[in-house]
């Protein structure tokens, strides 16, 4: 699934809504550009936030999406992108945390969408045997950052498509967790900002209530797939279908219910963190 062909169609910019202000959320630094920062990334430019953009390739490879958002975006490195957020977004994938800085990153809200997923990943001791979760494994490396997990259990063509205004009947809401009060409730207005309602389940601790393998964890988010279909049907299923829309009180009772699975999965190409 290329990344040009996911993000056709979404949220346009709502007149009604008031941009944002510097002391609130003006600017969303990406630490990763795949499909879900790429998706959140245009989210965040439809509802009038700035967006500065980095991977581990260098920023010359981001021109094309630069270029696409407009004005309001630009490339950078990722330490750039680092300073430069309001609330920084790390999408990269699980195995790459340690490269994440610490000190680039001190003082930040960060926001966590990795999940794991050991055929990609490899296999992490810790996380296996449900010691922590893989936030937890995060925020012990960020131990200056505020850690809050988020954007984590829904596939990025949905995650793009189904955000609506605030208020419309039809609107679904995700979750998020973290040990912060404060960071939770800015991750929140980030998430009211591009079309989601927030749905707070937690502590880091609880953060596996919307990994792989739950009952939050992507599928509910899905119109059922037709059975029989081969591989080019089931793309065109994938990207053409409406999500279901997902509210709060469904989304609260999901993590609620769920049961913990055991670590890891194998949907890493569902989400594409």
């Amino acid at each position: 699934m290329s990344e040009n062909q996911n993000q056709n169609h979404g949220q346009s910019p709502d007149p009604s809504r008031p941009t944002p202000q510097p002391d609130t959320i003006g600017t969303l630094g990406l630490i990763g550009t795949g499909m879900i920062g790429s998706a959140l990334a245009r989210l965040a430019v439809a509802a009038g936030l700035d967006v500065v953009l980095s991977n581990s390739r260098g920023p010359e490879t981001l021109a094309d999406l630069v270029g696409e958002l407009g004005a309001h975006a630009r490339a950078a490195t990722p330490a750039e992108a680092a300073r430069a957020g309001d609330l920084v977004v790390a999408t990269i994938p699980l195995h790459a945390y340690q490269r994440l800085s610490p000190a680039d990153l001190a003082g930040k809200v960060v926001i966590d969408t990795m999940n794991y997923y050991p055929e990609r990943d490899d296999r992490v001791a810790e996380l296996d045997a449900a010691e922590l979760t893989s936030s937890e494994l995060v925020q012990r490396h960020l131990a200056g950052s505020r850690v809050v997990k988020a954007f984590n259990n829904i596939d990025f063509r949905r995650l793009f498509t189904s955000a609506r205004p605030a208020g419309a009947a039809d609107r679904s809401a995700l979750p998020l967790a973290g040990d912060d009060a404060e960071a939770k409730a800015r991750v929140a207005r980030l998430l009211d900002l591009i079309g989601y309602d927030a749905v707070d389940i937690g502590p880091l601790t609880e953060s596996w209530r919307s990994e792989p393998g739950t009952s939050g964890y992507v599928l509910p988010y899905m119109a059922a797939r037709p059975m029989g279909l081969d591989e080019e049907a089931t793309r065109r299923w994938f990207f053409e279908t409406p999500g279901a829309v997902l509210p709060a009180d469904r989304v609260r009772e999901l993590a609620a219910t769920t049961d913990r699975a055991p670590a890891g999965g194998s949907s890493a190409a569902i989400t594409d963190d």
